[in-house]
Parts: structure tokens; sequence; C-alpha cells
């Protein structure tokens, strides 16, 4: 399959979610339009995923091809190709399918605890995961449920992940997110005011890293695995042979 990868960002690529792809055989192409780099038709890929960054769905003064991201994402959708939106991405995929992008009442950075809801239990990424578990956040933004859309988590503050027809879905929690990749966003965490407002503990953070780690990122493999089933099923792709 080819997969589309939009990034934001040197620090808020595909990570780890672009290693399952490449994993499993896949063509990944990762562009981007905050640099320039806006991807030819992207809705004849097989799979399409939009990660972080630190702009903002409303900030269009100062990212003005944020409009034609979101116009790149409504083809996307349009074209029925599966889609999968992390933390930004989940809240430009909110604002095309007609939810609406928000301030949270307070920000989410760090590990907080995410609940499931009945229909995650039905849901083909979800499915595999418990009902709770600690997720990886940093945002200060909220997406409200588009219409017609499934909530598949929440955390007391904000929808954690959603589900839109059968092809798209969106985290605000960071799911693709390695050790190496937090470690550079603890490093360098003055740059968010929410952060320092907060009071972000930066030696506290990187032990809690090294503690919870590898269990998140099984649980973003489920997820990207569960992800690139949909689209290996869409295409009529056989999945590779398992190597002994």
């Amino acid at each position: 399959m080819r997969v589309l990868s939009i990034v934001h960002g040197a620090n808020a690529r595909s990570a780890l979610f672009g290693e399952v792809v490449r994993e499993q055989g896949h063509d990944l192409d990762e562009l981007s339009f905050a640099f320039g780099e806006a991807p030819a038709e992207p809705e004849r890929y097989d799979a399409v995923m939009v990660f972080g960054g630190a702009m903002n769905v409303h900030e269009t003064d100062g990212n003005p091809w944020l409009t034609e991201e979101q116009r790149a994402i409504a083809r996307v959708l349009d074209a029925g190709v599966p889609i999968f939106g992390v933390c930004l991405g989940s809240q430009l995929l909110a604002a095309v399918a007609g939810g609406t992008v928000s301030r949270s009442r307070e920000p989410e950075i760090g590990w907080y605890e995410v609940e499931a809801t009945a229909d995650a239990a039905d849901d083909p990424l979800f499915v595999q995961l418990p009902d709770r578990f600690e997720a990886l956040q940093w945002h200060s933004y909220q997406a409200s449920l588009p219409p017609g859309a499934t909530a598949l988590a929440w955390s007391p503050l904000c929808l954690q992940a959603y589900r839109l027809g059968e092809t798209a879905w969106g985290t605000q929690f960071h799911g693709e997110v390695t050790r190496e990749i937090f470690r550079g966003w603890i490093d360098n965490y003055r740059q968010d005011p929410d952060a320092v407002r907060i009071g972000f503990d930066p030696d506290a953070h990187r032990a809690l890293l090294e503690d919870k780690i590898r269990r998140w990122n099984e649980i973003g493999r489920t997820l990207a695995g569960g992800f690139l089933d949909v689209a290996r099923e869409r295409a009529g792709v056989e999945p590779e042979p398992a190597t002994a």
C-alpha cells in the first residue's frame, strides 16, 4: 500500500506509526504543508495519517497552509480513504467534519488516564485496548465530537478518540510518540507557555517516560496496526506473510 503521512514539525513526525507502516512492507510518503511540501492528490493514497504540531487549527494568519491542508483532508474524507488524525491532526479532521475546536479548560501535558466508551469494544482499532489506560498527551486545545461520529474514549477534560464513518479516526493523545521524541519535547517544554504555567516538571516526566513508554508503545502499535488492517482490507491488499 501507499501511505501518506502529513506532519507539521521537525520533532512531530510519523515516529512509531511510520515504523509500523514500514515493518508491514508498505510505502510511506512523509510530507508537510507546513514545510511547503503539499502532497499531490492525497485522496489517491491507500491510507493517510495526520500528526500533531505546535500551531492550532484557528491560527491561519500565521499558518495560511492550514486552509489548504483542511481542503486536502476533506478530499480524503470524500473519497473514503482511511485516515487517522493525531492531536492537531485529529482536531483538523474534526473541524473538516463539522466539529468545533476550542481551548481546553486546562492543558493535558504528560500522562493522563483515558477511559474507553462502550462503542470502543466493537471498533477495529480500539477492540484490543484496555477499558482504561494512561495516555501520553500534549495539548491545550480540544475538538468536539463531529456530527454523526462515534466517541471511543474520553478523559475528564475532553474527547480523546472518535471514529467518523467506517474509515476515519482521531485521537487527542499521541500514540505515535517514541522515547526519543518525548525526550525532545521535555527538553524544550519552555517553548510552550501552557507547560510553564502549569508547572511542568521535566525531571519527573523523564522518570515517568522510562517507566511508561514500553507499554505506551504497545498501545501505539495496536492502534497503528488496526488502522493499517482497515486500509489494507479496503484496498484489497493481502497481508505480508509471517516470517520465522
